[in-house]
């Protein structure tokens, strides 16, 4: 047995009895990489990712021909270390479960927030709800730039009706960094509104997310 293996030995032996606390970031990211790579000295692999991208989260989210551009780093390692982070979002994504009651902005934010984690384009979700505000389905319905405005509102419109949604909330993201409403985002807000008032389904809230923060525009008084 090498010295490295020794050392990895330890580092399992130390995750087996006491899970990730007192793990630094780069010592995380090391564990995980002894099982893309058999052999060698993966600390300072593990340090040059925390160096490059900032921090263990940026790590995970990175793209995987990102990733194996560092290196030491191949595309297997880079693959792991990319499914990592969406098995994260996942996870998240499941423990929210869907019969979740979504009465307040907070309750709102807390539930879709997970659902954007990690990502790197533009997304829109679409929340149905009972009259009751629980939860009867979340899904994914636009991803990058929507190019008709009339489109966009009316397959939200066709989801909750084949959902049997009696009110709706919709969400997505801001990759910019910034969750203030935009111009756009107000009118459009005003048509998905409209059209839903029109099939007589209430438009609850329209959520904004940026990292793990979002801004509620019911409580910005933008509806």
């Amino acid at each position: 047995m090498s010295v490295h293996d020794g050392h990895r030995e330890r580092m399992k032996e130390r995750f087996r009895k006491t899970g990730l606390d007192g793990f630094e970031e780069h010592e995380a990211i090391e564990l995980l990489l002894y099982y893309a790579l058999p052999r060698g000295d993966i600390n300072p692999v593990a340090h040059e990712l925390i160096d490059h991208f900032g921090s263990l989260d940026a790590v995970l989210d990175a793209p995987v021909e990102e990733l194996a551009k560092i290196k030491g780093i191949g595309q297997n390692a880079a693959t792991l270390l990319s499914l990592s982070g969406e098995l994260n979002r996942r996870y998240s994504i499941s423990r929210t479960g869907k019969t979740v009651i979504l009465n307040s902005p907070q309750k709102v934010g807390e539930y879709i927030v997970p659902y954007f984690r990690g990502l790197r384009d533009e997304v829109v979700y679409i929340v149905c709800l009972d009259s009751k505000l629980k939860v009867t389905n979340c899904k994914e319905m636009f991803r990058g730039v929507v190019n008709s405005a009339n489109v966009y509102v009316r397959k939200l419109v066709e989801f909750a009706l084949s959902n049997n949604a009696v009110h709706v909330i919709i969400a997505h993201n801001h990759i910019s960094g910034t969750a203030q409403p935009s111009k756009e985002d107000i009118e459009t807000t005003e048509r998905v509104k409209t059209a839903f008032s029109s099939v007589e389904i209430k438009l609850v809230d329209h959520i904004i997310v940026t990292g793990d923060g979002f801004v509620s525009m019911a409580e910005m008084n933008c509806l």
